[in-house]
């Protein structure tokens, strides 16, 4: 049964024991998706609408943070996230990640879980949201998109997410000089990523990781 953990910054993560595995970094979850999603992802990447992918919805503090840090500014985000496995409502009312997101972050928080799934909706000033619930090792991509947060549990504990097909079914979705961040710094993604396409570069991670992944589509 998955259990409410409470992380070093002081926000919630959640612990799947039957993994052995977190949905955040326990030395600090809003942290951790800052540094990694926001400022190496969103802040770095200069389209302009930008559409943002997310593999991995999880508990979605990515498209809180997103969200927050769209209405802060003028460019419209278009914000399409995959999730095999939905957290019940249960868990996802103990989550403390709105307090962390400013004054009108519960109401952003509850919105983006309240929506429906496989329809886009206007969550907030300049960000609109469609959560898909898909299993990507089965399921083509479609679109086009700017920015990827690729977000999956660990290629320790769901290799099959990182592949290089996985890889190249993003790559083929990937605009030029498109953008993908990971928390991950393994020698087999990098190596996938760069066979799909992408430029890789390493860069400082957050408190607790040495390095994280960059990649731009070339």
């Amino acid at each position: 049964m998955n259990e409410l953990i409470i992380t070093s910054d002081g926000s919630h993560s959640i612990y799947i024991p039957e993994l052995d595995e977190h949905y955040h970094s326990i030395h600090g979850a809003v942290q951790e998706s800052t540094f990694i999603f926001i400022k190496n992802g969103l802040e770095y990447c200069m389209a302009d609408p930008i559409s943002v992918l997310e593999v991995g919805f999880g508990t979605g503090l990515n498209a809180l943070l997103t969200a927050v840090s769209s209405m802060e500014g003028t460019r419209e985000v278009c914000y399409t996230s995959i999730e095999k496995y939905p957290l019940g409502e249960k868990i996802i009312g103990s989550l403390n990640h709105y307090k962390f997101a400013g004054q009108n972050g519960k109401e952003i928080f509850q919105k983006i879980h309240s929506s429906p799934w496989d329809t886009q909706v206007n969550i907030c000033k300049n960000f609109d949201l469609k959560k898909i619930k898909t299993d990507l090792t089965k399921e083509q991509l479609s679109g086009r998109y700017d920015l990827i947060y690729f977000d999956a549990f660990g290629p320790d504990k769901q290799p099959e997410m990182w592949t290089e097909k996985i890889f190249a079914g993003i790559s083929s979705v990937t605009g030029k000089n498109g953008v993908l961040v990971t928390y991950s710094a393994k020698g087999e993604v990098k190596r996938s990523l760069r066979a799909c396409g992408f430029e890789v570069t390493l860069l400082p991670g957050p408190p607790g990781k040495r390095q994280m992944i960059r990649a731009v589509k070339i």
